[in-house]
């Protein structure tokens, strides 16, 4: 008993993620569209939407995807991408005089003219370093209230900063006897390789096999182990096990080399502009799939892919253009470019932008806010995930906030959005991995196992916040088509006031907790999940 709870409390830093790597559960592709009347899943109850839109007409929409990249030849894509119709594709010339040469699909911001910024640190390893100099003495001689409001911000984000740095001596064991259990399970992999003559198995399959010698039971009763101890789902495959394990410890190693020596600055190898200045703003270039744009490629799919073509899958919405706006690395992304996105997107007429990305650190804020600000000037609606560490953003600020600085005023047309799910999936109609909050998230949206869109013509099951967004984005963007001339706030509180609210068998966990049943009233303003049907059918009101 007492070996198997140590094993229990050795894996708990890698559970949250390995759990949610692998929620695997079956799913049908697209349940996110259907209905929990007449299909059985809580969805959007999209096609309802559509057979009451059938005999409207549509109007073009612009919304714009600030992410990773998109894949513009993507089969299920490549036909509903947003073409810059001021500009000459690859003349070299910056026909339309916005600052960009041969923005086609949209921009990139995370390079110069010739070179791409990947990668890139936490927010809260750079605060950490950048500030030091600033407040590691300060900040013990003066009072907090000879502070400017903008350095106190700044100062007590540093100071949790240090303590989100702080590493504890009892994890950097956990990781090493993790690292030790890793071997021993690729141990057993390779020994279930050979014994199975396959490279790919499930701990279902491995439980079916009958040893034929003692090496073999041993590596079986070894894997079975580790997936029962670990608690992980029984249909993850050993390769992506591995793999996600590998991570983890390769993450960890990484942080704890970072809490003690500042990471090379991959901003200044590769965008050289002055990270510090708003109004440096020409730099990047117009390549919009650099490396492998898998994240923004799925988002994008889900809001937009295109409908009734016979292959890959549906969006939600018929009648929008996508225009990819590359500003998120691998990595948190800065301030700088997710503000100058966010105006790029409103300057080249996005109605909608979708912002599936976030951190717990800004140290620009107030450029991210006039940007917001800007958008809401312009008619633009923002659509954000609320985050995947089942955290209360009430409390915990996940960045960009629809908050202003310094003030009690919410942006009136930012829209924040948790995930949900289906008893079906994750035995309640919250996702498990979703942050909350009564007070800053609007609404809830599926982000369970979404089937969408990746490069090079593939697709897949993801999970997250980051899919519940473009959910949202889609449905603003299908009321938007259909109904023009509705504002950006009208359709923010259209979605809101169109919610299904959980019903008294619909079991409501609260995120981060084994099976403690909360009121929706507690999660978010609106208290429920969007509803495709009733929000195009409250739109035909206004």
């Amino acid at each position: 008993m007492q070996k198997r709870m140590r094993l229990f409390i050795l894996l708990l830093p890698f559970l949250s993620f390995a759990l949610f790597a692998s929620a695997q559960y079956t799913a049908p592709k697209g349940w996110h569209l259907q209905s929990s009347t007449t299909d059985g899943m809580h969805g959007i109850n999209l096609n309802a939407a559509y057979q009451f839109l059938k005999n409207k007409k549509s109007t073009p929409i612009i919304v714009a995807v600030i992410d990773n990249g998109v894949d513009t030849a993507q089969e299920d894509l490549k036909n509903v991408l947003w073409h810059n119709p001021k500009e000459i594709p690859g003349n070299g010339v910056d026909d339309d005089h916005n600052g960009y040469v041969d923005d086609i699909y949209g921009w990139n911001f995370l390079g110069s003219k010739d070179t791409n910024m990947t990668k890139t640190s936490e927010e809260k390893v750079r605060m950490l370093y950048k500030y030091k100099p600033m407040f590691e003495n300060r900040g013990k001689i003066l009072q907090e209230e000879e502070f400017s409001p903008e350095e106190e911000d700044l100062y007590q984000q540093w100071k949790a900063a240090v303590k989100a740095m702080t590493v504890n001596e009892e994890e950097v064991q956990q990781v090493f006897f993790l690292e030790m259990m890793s071997k021993s399970l690729k141990k057993s992999d390779s020994t279930l390789q050979k014994a199975l003559d396959r490279k790919e198995y499930t701990a279902e399959d491995v439980e079916k096999y009958q040893p034929i010698s003692e090496g073999v039971q041993k590596a079986k009763t070894t894997y079975l182990n580790f997936i029962t101890g670990a608690r992980i789902n029984k249909d993850m495959k050993n390769t992506e096990l591995i793999d996600e394990l590998d991570k983890y410890i390769n993450g960890r190693k990484e942080f704890f080399d970072l809490a003690k020596n500042p990471p090379p600055d991959y901003r200044a190898q590769t965008v050289k502009d002055d990270v510090e200045n708003i109004n440096d703003r020409n730099y990047g270039n117009n390549n919009v799939m650099v490396t492998n744009p898998v994240h923004g490629t799925h988002v994008s799919g889900i809001i937009a892919a295109q409908r009734n073509n016979g292959i890959g899958i549906d969006g939600i919405a018929d009648n929008v253009k996508i225009m990819a706006i590359r500003a998120v690395p691998d990595g948190d992304e800065y301030d700088k470019d997710v503000a100058l996105a966010i105006r790029y997107a409103v300057d080249n007429g996005a109605k909608v932008v979708n912002m599936s990305f976030g951190k717990y650190f800004s140290p620009h804020k107030k450029w991210v806010d006039d940007a917001i600000r800007y958008a809401a000037k312009k008619d633009v609606l923002l659509v954000h995930a609320s985050g995947n560490n089942s955290k209360n953003t009430d409390s915990a600020r996940h960045f960009p906030t629809a908050k202003y600085f310094g003030t009690n005023t919410i942006a009136p047309n930012f829209i924040d959005v948790g995930a949900s799910s289906d008893m079906l999936i994750d035995s309640s109609v919250i996702a498990s991995f979703s942050n909350y909050g009564k007070n800053s998230v609007d609404v809830f949206a599926p982000g369970s196992r979404i089937y969408s869109t990746l490069p090079y013509n593939k697709y897949t099951f993801f999970d997250g916040t980051s899919m519940a967004s473009p959910v949202v984005a889609g449905i603003a963007a299908l009321i938007r088509s259909y109904f023009p001339k509705l504002t950006a706030i009208q359709v923010k509180r259209i979605i809101e006031q169109s919610v299904d609210i959980p019903t008294a068998k619909e079991r409501v966990v609260k995120p981060g907790t084994k099976n403690e049943i909360v009121a929706m009233s507690t999660l978010c303003k609106s208290k429920g999940i969007v509803n495709a049907e009733k929000a195009v059918r409250l739109a035909a009101k206004k």
